[in-house]
């Protein structure tokens, strides 16, 4: 079996394949404004520790894993409700609306209900810039979503292959931009494709 992958990079791959293996096949990183705001907001969540408040039991930093998905990580905070956990994902900045948080959050759901034979349903993601906190309902077709990017995950890792960039609107405060190099790349692909079809007889 191949070695576990972490929950994180199933975000990053939702997010642009590319990136995924530039952080995790090439080790590359990056830090920009965004990259730099995570990691103050993590710092102030990633120690471990445990309390109870009106109730209920808050668990920061808590490890996880799924034998199923071949899947590691430490969730933010997993709040719990009686028995039932309901994980928490800290971001930096304000509220966006996109499904790649979203994903990473169910991921974390599911190594939950493997570890503890419990049903996860639901979380919440927190954005520390604006200070909202949504709740996500974890439904099966974002359950599906997580398993085929686990999988994506893992074959991009085994073939040990960079994807060719997008160059869309996703890299303008990507972190990578630079290692990256989306805009140089595909001239050169536009480059290679013009030369082709100029001397195509």
């Amino acid at each position: 079996m191949n070695d576990p992958i972490m929950i994180s990079a199933l975000e990053h791959f939702s997010y642009c394949p590319r990136q995924c293996a530039l952080i995790h096949v090439e080790q590359v990183w990056g830090e920009n404004l965004f990259t730099m705001r995570g990691r103050d907001v993590h710092e102030n969540v990633d120690a471990e520790s445990s309390h109870d408040v009106a109730g209920i039991r808050y668990e920061r930093a808590l490890p996880l894993w799924s034998k199923r998905l071949n899947l590691v990580g430490k969730a933010d905070l997993v709040e719990f409700h009686g028995e039932t956990p309901y994980p928490v994902e800290y971001k930096s900045g304000k509220h966006r609306a996109g499904r790649h948080e979203a994903l990473q959050l169910c991921a974390q759901a599911i190594c939950l209900e493997e570890m503890l034979e419990v049903p996860v349903e639901k979380g919440a993601l927190f954005w520390h810039g604006s200070r909202e906190r949504r709740e996500v309902v974890f439904t099966d077709a974002m359950r599906v979503h997580v398993e085929k990017a686990a999988d994506g995950v893992h074959s991009l890792l085994a073939q040990s292959s960079i994807p060719l960039p997008v160059n869309d609107k996703r890299c303008t405060h990507c972190s990578l931009k630079e290692s990256c190099l989306p805009s140089v790349v595909a001239e050169k692909d536009r480059s290679r494709k013009a030369a082709r079809e100029l001397f195509a007889i």
